[in-house]
Order: structure tokens, then sequence, then C-alpha cells
């Protein structure tokens, strides 16, 4: 899969605003505090650290994380810089985790024109949904198809726009790729 990497990083360059939207790394089924408590499993800990490996391998490293402040959301994100380094500015939301898509265009909206690399860490059906309604109508179906289906934990969809993140919105940008945690192996 390393030369799809190389497409995907090499397509992403051809854009000035490049967004991420991840789901969070894989959990434990359940906690006893509740859904919001629910830690990584090791799994998780090592999807979110070759997630990250391989976004900085492809030159995505965002500027701002825009992430939910759940636990595994916290942990995914915690992992991910460790990889990243001191760049990435980080925003702990609630909204991510209870709000639904609102947050993700929210976060878009609040985000300043001299960010260029977005990445919205967060939930399952919040972030599948919000990429559905970010991609151009010319999109690959197969791609989208995948995001029909739900992402899967770790996954991440790539878009790009030459339009600052603040003005997209519905059917704006275009979807790269959908990537998840083995095509970084």
């Amino acid at each position: 899969m390393a030369s799809n990497l190389k497409s995907v990083a090499k397509q992403a360059k051809d854009y000035k605003y490049i967004l991420l939207v991840m789901r969070h790394a894989k959990t434990e089924p359940f906690n006893a505090h509740g859904d919001f408590e629910r830690c990584l499993l090791d799994k998780g800990l090592k999807q979110a650290k070759r997630v990250a490996k391989g976004l900085k391998g492809m030159g995505l490293v965002p500027d701002v994380i825009d992430c939910s402040s759940a636990v595994r959301a916290r942990q995914t994100c915690e992992r991910m810089l460790k990889v990243f380094g001191d760049g990435p500015k980080v925003h702990y939301s609630k909204a991510l985790y209870a709000d639904g898509m609102q947050a993700v265009f929210d976060a878009l909206a609040n985000t300043k024109d001299k960010r260029h690399t977005l990445m919205v860490l967060g939930h399952e059906p919040t972030v599948s949904m919000a990429c559905q309604w970010l991609a151009v109508k010319r999109s690959d179906p197969g791609m989208l198809d995948l995001l029909n289906l739900g992402m899967s934990t770790a996954c991440v969809a790539v878009f790009g726009s030459e339009a600052p993140l603040r003005k997209w919105g519905v059917h704006e940008a275009e979807l790269i790729a959908v990537l998840s945690p083995k095509d970084f192996d």
C-alpha cells in the first residue's frame, strides 16, 4: 500500500487546505463509568501510533486538532502527538462527542485561514456522516461506499480544497482518500 499512500500524499499537495477526519482508535467495549470514559485497548494504542507515523510520512501533520473530549478520543490524540511532536495545536471539545455533525461543521467554521491542515478526531456515526456531507458529489463511489458503511476505528478520511476551511460547506470538499490503519502497514 506504500505506493497508494504516495499517490494520496501527492494528491493532497495539490490543495491549499486539507481536512483529516478520523475516528478514535480501538476501545474497550464497556466501561463501568459509562461510554464517555471508555479507554483504548493496546490494539488502539498501536493503531493511533501507526496512523500518526503514516500521516507524518505523507507530510500530513495537522496544524490543529479538534478532538472529542471523550477518554478514547483524547487517548488517541495523545498517542498521535507523540509522533507528531509539538506542532499541532489541540482543542478538546465535548461537542465532538455529543453534538453530532454540527460540531464538525463548527470546527471547520472556527478554523483560522492561516491553518492549512485540520484534523477532526471524533466518533461514529458522526464522522462518517459528516464526511458524506462534505464530499463533492462526483467523489469516487467506492470511497463513498466505505463511508456509508461507517468508519472503522482509526480510519481517516482525507479532503482537500482551495477554499479556507472555515468556508467549507455541504458537498464542497474533494474526497481524496479513506484510509484504514492497515493501509499504513
